[in-house]
């Protein structure tokens, strides 16, 4: 029902940038909360920040506070993640997901098929 793709990733340098897209599909986009998850190899997957179906509530992991931002363009049917102040720690799969609801959990319904971001020191 919905399909999501990242781009965006790839390799930066510590205290770098990066902003991440994520293209939904579908014309309900705007009905689904969103969220961002990265794993890394032999981790779990983790949560990053989630944000609601109008864009006016956020949630961030402690570890991204201050350094990323989530946001919305429901007329786009696209969401991003703008990091900023890359840490080699940072480096993972990143996931876009959809879900009715805002979840801290990676119980989403729907994800993406991830994107890469690479942290170098």
């Amino acid at each position: 029902q919905v399909r999501l793709v990242e781009s965006g990733g790839g390799l930066v340098q510590a205290g770098g940038s990066l902003t991440l897209s994520c293209a939904a599909s579908g014309r309900t986009f705007s009905s689904y909360a969103m969220g961002w998850f990265r794993q890394a190899p032999g981790k779990e997957r983790e949560f990053v920040t989630a944000i609601s179906r109008s864009g006016g509530s956020t949630y961030y992991a402690d570890s991204v506070k201050g350094r990323f931002t989530i946001s919305r363009d429901n007329a786009k049917n696209t969401v991003y993640l703008q990091m900023n102040s890359l840490k080699p720690a940072d480096t993972a799969v990143y996931y876009c997901a959809a879900d009715k609801q805002v979840l801290r959990t990676a119980t989403y319904d729907y994800w993406g098929q991830g994107t890469q971001v690479t942290v170098s020191s």
